[in-house]
């Protein structure tokens, strides 16, 4: 060999380029194409959302009972624009807002711990199982009158109300998410030596994530239910305060008005965990 050779280095992969540019593209137009069937989707429940309110509009324009019965989206935003006016709106968003969180932030850790630490004993999680199922059962306000013993009539009341109604429902779902991961993953952390700590640590919890995050969003409405039927039954500001006011006195388009401010609520609430969720699951984006 010729010692006066010099080492030429290899050209970059040309192929290997292409495809990491096709790959990109690909991405890029699935990007778009998602981006595109948002907007539809937002398009298409806006008009759908139209059409209703001006059929709904239509409809107790030259009907006074209709009127009556129903109020009208007129009459709705202007009750609104008056609630937000002498603040009462805000007021009451505010104290409702504040019971559905607190008893949804309490009820789902317990509910959701609980149903966690049940993957570590099949046989309790099998001797509690009526007793969940029976709770579960319960109507949330067959136990208003009850609570209001216990706890009063003030915040702690609608807080305790708000998290029995999400306790169980946190339970059931965090539960499922822990029996179902994959029973092969798990043989396989044994045979590499992990503990049943480390198994539950680095497996179970990040597999059960989509459930809990499924109940977690299932369990704003609870939360707000419970809340609600809280101030239905003692308060004196609130969001159900409100509704039940009104509808005492047949204000109906103001009955009307206090739930679209609930909605808009819950509506807040389900996009906050929303956000949580592709923080804490990133991966879940791209699907």
């Amino acid at each position: 060999m010729d010692a006066s050779a010099t080492f030429t280095p290899a050209k970059p992969d040309a192929a290997a380029d292409e495809a990491a540019d096709r790959a990109a593209a690909r991405l890029a137009a699935h990007r778009r194409a998602r981006r595109r069937a948002t907007a539809l989707v937002i398009l298409s429940q806006v008009a759908l959302l139209a059409a209703f309110l001006a059929f709904w509009e239509y409809m107790t324009v030259f009907d006074k009972q209709t009127a009556f019965m129903f109020g009208s989206p007129s009459a709705i935003a202007g009750f609104l624009m008056t609630m937000a006016k002498d603040g009462s709106l805000w007021r009451d968003t505010y104290v409702t807002g504040v019971e559905t969180l607190l008893g949804f932030a309490v009820g789902n850790v317990i509910g959701t711990l609980i149903g966690l630490s049940l993957w570590y004993s099949r046989f309790v999680s099998r001797v509690i199982e009526p007793f969940v199922i029976a709770l579960g059962s319960i109507p949330i306000i067959a136990l208003a009158p009850i609570i209001i013993i216990w706890f009063g009539t003030g915040l702690t009341s609608k807080i305790a109300m708000s998290t029995l109604s999400v306790v169980i429902v946190a339970l059931v779902t965090s539960y499922k998410g822990a029996v179902g991961v994959d029973e092969d993953q798990i043989n396989l952390m044994r045979t590499l030596g992990a503990s049943k700590f480390q198994i539950f640590r680095k497996l179970v919890v990040p597999a059960s994530l989509a459930d809990i995050f499924a109940g977690l969003k299932l369990t704003v409405g609870f939360a707000l239910i419970g809340a609600i039927v809280g101030e239905f039954m003692s308060s004196s500001e609130g969001l159900g305060h409100a509704i039940f006011k009104a509808g005492s006195l047949y204000i109906i388009p103001k009955v009307f008005a206090a739930l679209v401010a609930t909605i808009a609520l819950a509506l807040v609430l389900t996009f906050i965990v929303g956000k949580v969720e592709k923080l804490l699951m990133p991966w879940r984006r791209l699907s």
